[in-house]
């Protein structure tokens, strides 16, 4: 299945529908970006896998998800600047084999991930 996503609002407890995220190949300090896409009523990228088995290679990758931008967009009222604006997860991919799945709990406030199945 190679490289998923999903992203949970924990404030609302619903999918984030409508968070935009972006992915990024990374090697060391520099970061290329692969695509930009918005999550779907889900939670998740409406175009399935980001990469397949076949496309992913391994190395080092970022998901950067708009948090603070999602929470507005809900009606939430944030300070400026907010105290999560875009949250950043770096990650490595060694096995091509496998399904790597980033999941993203978050609220305006707090956020956390894992490597899910």
């Amino acid at each position: 299945m190679g490289l998923s996503t999903h992203v949970l609002d924990t404030m609302h407890g619903t999918p984030a529908s409508g968070m935009q995220v972006a992915l990024y190949e990374t090697q060391g300090d520099a970061a290329t970006l692969v695509r930009r896409f918005t999550l779907d009523g889900d939670g998740r990228n409406p175009g399935g896998p980001l990469y397949d088995n076949a496309s992913l290679r391994p190395g080092t990758y970022r998901l950067s998800f708009e948090v603070a931008a999602y929470f507005r967009a809900r009606g939430v009222q944030l300070p400026e600047p907010p105290f999560l604006g875009v949250v950043h997860l770096d990650f490595g991919i060694a096995h091509t084999d496998q399904h790597y799945h980033v999941p993203l709990l978050a609220s305006p406030w707090s956020f956390s991930t894992y490597r899910g199945s």
